[in-house]
């Protein structure tokens, strides 16, 4: 059969050879934009079109799949290409048991960003030396919900653009039919077929849901604490249930595949995406230049729209799932800013112990202090500490104890007294600030 379009002249023996590069280039772009079938509602219908990076992407989605045959296929480590945790998040120093954890989880470090976003309100009569920001949450792990994470759907702006690499591949295959250049023709569809259909596999066989370990027996003490941020400038007070509170220092978002533990069509998945670029390897040299260019056409199609996946704030996403998941509204977290580091670690001791019955039994108060106000051990700071853990002990309807009058300031040099009464006050407003 003749071809119904005429190919370009004069290009006898000239090919781009770009067969070898396409099946690395653009991998990183490809595996990205393939975890995002996860992230949105429908995305897996969308990967119809011819992706560049074959080779790696099938190097990566094969570790998945755990058996002799496909470790000795695909060997190296059984990594989660997915990556959807991959930043830390700050220490975490809880109130009951005094525990640090100097490094806690990405659901940790995705609330602190929210609580980045909101607007303090500055504390009355607070003394400005270096203003620090705390925030407090409020968990209630009876409205959590761990499995099958309600994904938001794909905008219709979305949607619109990826239809055009879908487009652009069907055109560029139907166009090298109408060439005659079957190879071209086979190549463009086979990488239309593998990238569809993985995309489907992988999202039709996922569940989205927030792993943070078993839930404890009935009566466990609460799991309030306070995030602390690198510099120790801004706090989170985070109040809740243990296995609440376990889930924001510990939890983690993972997608549980169907098929397990070898994951059988993940695996054919990842040879049908190698067979791809090894017939690339072969097939497009021996095709025209018409044919060539209209692959590489659909591939830098692909890949521009694969780095526009890329570029999409997936924290952003994953901070709204998790606001869901766990039944938290930002409007709900009260933030308010705070002049001084004392005032902010009397302030977290206050909200800390304020529902929590007398006697205090479990808080190291004083340990709190130290990690939160970075006190000195000295008597001026000794003489505040104590104040104001004498102060959280005390019953709610009692008067404040936080005034120089009530301290005993014998043996304290002038500019300690002058300290320590500046430190006192930073704590009555604090304790203030809770009323209001």
């Amino acid at each position: 059969m003749p071809p119904l379009i005429v190919p370009i002249a004069d290009t006898k023996g000239f090919s781009l050879n770009t067969s070898g590069v396409t099946g690395f280039f653009g991998g990183e772009e490809a595996i990205t934009a393939m975890t995002t079938v996860h992230l949105y509602r429908g995305r897996r219908w969308l990967g119809w079109y011819n992706s560049p990076g074959s080779y790696t992407v099938a190097k990566e989605l094969g570790r998945i799949s755990k058996s002799r045959l496909w470790d000795s296929l695909f060997p190296g480590p059984n990594d989660d290409p997915f990556k959807l945790d991959v930043k830390t998040g700050p220490k975490y120093v809880a109130s009951c048991s005094a525990t640090v954890m100097q490094q806690t989880g990405h659901i940790a470090h995705l609330l602190m960003q929210e609580t980045d976003n909101l607007m303090p309100h500055p504390l009355i009569g607070s003394r400005m030396t270096c203003g620090t920001k705390v925030s407090v949450v409020v968990i209630d792990d009876t409205r959590f919900q761990y499995s099958n994470l309600d994904l938001q759907p794909m905008s219709i702006y979305h949607t619109v653009l990826a239809s055009f690499p879908i487009l652009i591949s069907l055109s560029a295959c139907i166009l090298s039919a109408l060439a005659a250049d079957w190879y071209c023709f086979a190549i463009i569809l086979l990488g239309i077929i593998s990238n569809g259909v993985t995309c489907f596999v992988i999202g039709s066989s996922g569940d989205f849901r927030i792993e943070g370990g078993e839930k404890p027996p009935t009566g466990s003490s609460s799991g309030d604490g306070v995030f602390v941020t690198q510099n120790g400038k801004d706090i989170v007070i985070l109040k809740g249930s243990v296995w609440g509170v376990s889930i924001i220092t510990k939890g983690r978002f993972s997608v549980r595949l169907d098929g397990g533990p070898e994951y059988r069509t993940i695996g054919l998945c990842s040879l049908l995406l190698e067979a791809q670029f090894l017939l690339q390897l072969i097939l497009i040299p021996q095709g025209s230049l018409f044919g060539q260019i209209m692959f590489l056409t659909s591939i830098i199609t692909s890949w521009v729209y694969n780095s526009f996946l890329q570029s999409l704030d997936k924290e952003k996403i994953q901070r709204k799932l998790l606001f869901d998941a766990i039944g938290l509204d930002s409007k709900a977290i009260f933030s308010c800013e705070v002049g001084t580091r004392a005032a902010m670690a009397a302030f977290a001791c206050f909200v800390l112990c304020e529902d929590l019955p007398r006697p205090l039994i479990g808080i190291e108060l004083m340990k709190i202090l130290r990690e939160l106000s970075a006190m000195h051990k000295t008597p001026v700071w000794q003489k505040w500490g104590e104040q104001v853990v004498a102060q959280v002990e005390k019953e709610e309807d009692e008067m404040s104890i936080l005034q120089p009058e009530n301290v005993d300031m014998s043996g304290l040099k002038s500019s300690e007294q002058e300290l320590l009464a500046a430190l006192l006050k930073d704590a009555n407003d604090a304790y203030k600030g809770i009323e209001w």
